[in-house]
C-alpha cells in the first residue's frame, strides 16, 4: 500500500530544499509487466518459428520419401560351376542310302515294303534281264571259240620251235606262229573277261540289301521298266542303330566340349524320357557364316523308339569358363547406352552398371561380366531409373529404407 505523505514535508519546506525528487511506483511496474510481456511474446515466437522450421524438415523428407520410387533389391545369385545349354539337334539315321539298278530290265517281284527291316544279303528285287542274258551265253560262245583259236595256235608254235632246231623249217615261220599263239592267248584272256563282267551285271538281276536297316521308300512295282543307273531310285534304306544328332553349338560354348562326353536327348513325341548320347566327333573348324561348331552325338536305338529326321533337344554340360552370377531377365534395362542393371549403392542411391550376359534361358540370365557378388540388384526397375537416383529399397523380408533415412 502506498504510504500517504507526511504533512509536514512540503516541497520547498525549510530544510528539505536539496533532497531528490522520489520516483513514483507505479510506472517502475508497469515497466517490469510490459518486460514479462515481451519476453513472452518472444518466447512464443521462437517457438512458432522452431515448430514450422521442424515441420518444413518433416515436409522436405516426406516428400523426398514420397517422390524416390519404391524397389525391391536382391543380391545376384553365383553361377552355377557347370554351364547348362540346350540346342536343337537334328535326327538322322547311321547309314542312309538309296538303291539303284545296276543293269537294265523288268521288274519281276518286289519282297520289302516301306517300314520292313532288312538284313544285310537280304534279297530285295528280281530284275528279269533277257537281252543281258542272251549276251552271256554270246560271250561264253566267243571265249569258246578264243580258246579253240589259241590251242592250235600254241600246238603250230610248238611244233615249229622243234622243227627249227633241225633247220626243217625256218625261223622267220616259227616266229609268225609262236606269236600267233601269244596273240590268241591274250583273245582268250579278253573273252574271260568280257564274260565275267557280263556274269557281274547279270548277278545285278536280284538286287540285295547292303547293311541291316529299315525299308523308308520303294519306287518301284512289278512289271516296271527298269534303267540301270543313278536315274531312278528302287528303295532308300537307312541304318536306324545307333542314330546320328548333328547339333551346331555356339563358338563361346566350344572350349568345353569332349570327345567321348555324355549328353541328354530329350525329344517332344517322348516327353519326361531322356535319351543319353556320346559326342563322338566335330567338325574341328567353325563355320564362318553361323560362328557354330558341327557336333555329332551318336544314341543307342536299338530299341527303335527314335525315328531318323525327328527334332530333338541336345542338352549340353560343360564347365564353367569363368565365375558367372544369375539375376532375373526382368531386371534387365535396355537403352542405347547399352544392357545394363540397376543396383543400389549406399542403401538409397541408383547406380546403373553395363553388364555382359551369357546363357539366358527367358525367366534368368547369366552375368557374365559387370556384376560383383554382393550387389544389391533392382529386381524390376523403373523405366524412367537414372543414375544417382534416390530410391526406396523394399527388403525381402518387407521392410523399406526410405530415401534420405533409414
Amino acid at each position: 500500500m502506498d504510504r500517504p505523505s507526511s504533512p509536514h514535508l512540503q516541497p520547498g519546506a525549510a530544510g528539505h530544499e536539496n533532497a531528490p525528487a522520489a520516483i513514483p511506483i507505479a510506472p517502475r511496474r508497469i515497466f517490469a509487466g510490459a518486460a514479462v510481456v515481451l519476453l513472452l511474446l518472444i518466447a512464443l515466437a521462437a517457438t512458432g518459428i522452431l515448430r514450422r522450421v521442424e515441420a518444413r524438415t518433416a515436409l522436405a523428407r516426406r516428400t523426398v520419401a514420397l517422390a524416390a520410387p519404391t524397389v525391391s533389391v536382391a543380391a545376384a545369385q553365383p553361377g552355377a560351376p557347370v554351364d547348362s545349354f540346350v540346342l536343337p539337334g537334328n535326327t538322322t539315321a547311321y547309314t542312309d542310302s538309296p538303291i539303284y539298278a545296276r543293269t537294265d530290265g523288268y521288274l519281276v517281284r518286289w519282297f520289302f515294303d516301306i517300314g520292313a527291316h532288312a538284313k544285310k544279303g537280304a534279297l530285295l528285287a528280281v530284275i528279269d534281264t533277257p537281252e543281258l542274258d542272251k549276251q552271256v551265253a554270246q560271250a561264253v560262245s566267243d571265249l569258246a571259240t578264243a580258246e579253240a583259236n589259241a590251242n592250235i595256235a600254241r600246238i603250230q608254235a610248238e611244233r615249229y620251235s622243234g622243227l627249227v632246231k633241225s633247220d626243217a623249217v625256218s625261223q622267220q615261220d616259227t616266229d609268225t606262229y609262236v606269236n600267233q599263239a601269244a596273240a590268241t592267248a591274250a583273245a582268250v584272256r579278253s573273252a574271260q573277261a568280257n564274260l565275267q563282267r557280263l556274269k557281274e551285271l547279270q548277278s545285278f538281276e536280284k538286287v540285295y540289301a547292303p547293311f541291316d536297316g529299315v525299308i523308308t521308300a520303294r519306287a518301284i512295282d512289278t512289271g516296271q521298266l527298269i534303267n540301270s543307273g543313278a536315274g531312278a531310285e528302287l528303295f532308300h534304306m537307312q541304318a536306324i542303330s545307333p542314330l546320328r544328332v548333328y547339333a551346331d553349338v555356339p563358338q563361346v560354348d566350344t572350349p568345353g566340349l569332349k570327345r567321348g562326353m555324355k549328353i541328354d536327348l530329350t525329344f517332344p513325341e517322348h516327353p519326361g524320357k531322356i535319351f543319353v548320347g556320346t559326342l563322338v566327333r566335330t567338325a574341328n573348324a567353325i563355320d564362318p557364316t553361323s560362328r557354330t561348331l558341327l557336333t555329332e552325338i551318336d544314341v543307342d536305338n536299338r530299341s527303335g523308339e527314335l525315328l531318323p529326321g525327328a527334332l530333338a533337344q541336345v542338352h549340353f554340360k560343360t564347365p564353367a569358363a569363368r565365375p558367372t552370377l544369375i539375376v532375373p531377365a526382368a531386371a534387365l534395362i535396355f537403352r542405347r547406352e547399352g544392357l545394363q542393371l540397376g543396383t543400389v549403392v549406399h542403401d538409397d542411391t541408383a547406380h546403373l552398371v553395363h553388364v555382359t550376359i551369357g546363357e539366358d534361358d527367358g525367366a534368368t540370365v547369366q552375368i557374365i561380366d559387370g556384376l560383383h557378388p554382393g550387389d544389391q540388384v533392382i529386381q524390376d526397375p523403373p523405366d524412367a531409373l537414372i543414375e544417382g537416383e534416390k530410391v526406396t529399397v523394399v527388403r525381402p523380408g518387407g521392410a523399406s529404407t526410405p530415401a534420405g533415412g533409414r
